[in-house]
C-alpha cells in the first residue's frame, strides 16, 4: 500500500490504515513534520503515538527519502507549472529521473521486503495525496517490478 497525508484527518487516517489492514506504516519523509494546524497529527511523535494506540507499527526510512536539493528541483517545477505541492498532480520527469538515480538506485529494498508482514499488509508512508505526485510511487513500482510485491494506492 501506499498512503499521503493531504486529504485525511488523523481519524479518517487511522481508519483508512486499519480498513486496509495495514500492520506497519513505512516513513519515507525526509523531515516528518507538516505545515498546517489541520495536519498536526501527521507530524512524527503525535503520528508514531496515534499508530501505537491502533497497534500499528512504524518504521522511519530515510533512506529513501529524497534530499533537500530533489525537493527544491521539484518545487522549481510545481513553480514552472503554476502549482503547489498540495495540488501536484504528477512528478517533474527530472525529478523521477534523478531521484531513481541517485537514491532508488542505490537502495537495498531486499531487508524492506524480508520485514514485511506476515499478516495484514505495508504502506509506504508520505505526505503527497496522490501518489503518482510522490517519490513513494517510484519506491512502490520498484517494489513491484523486482520484489513482486502488489501495491494498492490508498486514497482519502
Amino acid at each position: 500500500m501506499t498512503i499521503g497525508v493531504y486529504g485525511f484527518d488523523g481519524e479518517s487516517f487511522l481508519r483508512r490504515l486499519r480498513h486496509a489492514d495495514v500492520r506497519v506504516l513505512l516513513d519515507v519523509r525526509q523531515r516528518r513534520g507538516v505545515r498546517g494546524p489541520e495536519y498536526a497529527w501527521a507530524n512524527s511523535l503525535r503520528l508514531q503515538s496515534a499508530l501505537a494506540r491502533a497497534r500499528i507499527a512504524y518504521e522511519h526510512h530515510p533512506e529513501l527519502a529524497p534530499t533537500t536539493e530533489l525537493r527544491r528541483l521539484q518545487y522549481a517545477e510545481d513553480d514552472r507549472r503554476g502549482v503547489g505541492k498540495r495540488s501536484r498532480h504528477e512528478l517533474a520527469a527530472e525529478y523521477s529521473r534523478r531521484y531513481t538515480a541517485e537514491i532508488l538506485d542505490l537502495a537495498d529494498l531486499a531487508p524492506i521486503v524480508s520485514a514485511l508482514p506476515d499478516s495484514g499488509t505495508a504502506a509506504l508512508f508520505c505526505v503527497e495525496r496522490d501518489p503518482e505526485a510522490c517519490h513513494r510511487s517510484l519506491i512502490a513500482q520498484r517494489l513491484a517490478e523486482r520484489h513482486g510485491v502488489t501495491i494498492e494506492h490508498l486514497r482519502p
